[in-house]
């Protein structure tokens, strides 16, 4: 998810499914502070540390983290 939009977000719900059958995808849906919600794919170990109510920051050029 390295692109140049930079964001602040609350973490709304963790999800992760087989969505091809053989590769697990691990999703978050996210509030951003304007109020819209949108679902991103995430690493392993960063969503394995979230949990829902937690604030992620991304910043333009890199992945998203905790803020």
């Amino acid at each position: 998810m390295r692109d140049e939009s930079a964001w602040n977000a609350v973490v709304v719900k963790k999800s992760r499914a087989l969505l091809d059958g053989s590769n697990l995808y691990r999703r978050v849906t996210i509030r951003h502070d304007d109020g819209h919600q949108e679902r991103i794919r995430v690493s392993r170990a960063l969503w394995k540390q979230l949990k829902a109510g937690d604030r992620l920051v991304k910043e333009a050029g890199h992945d998203p983290r905790p803020a």
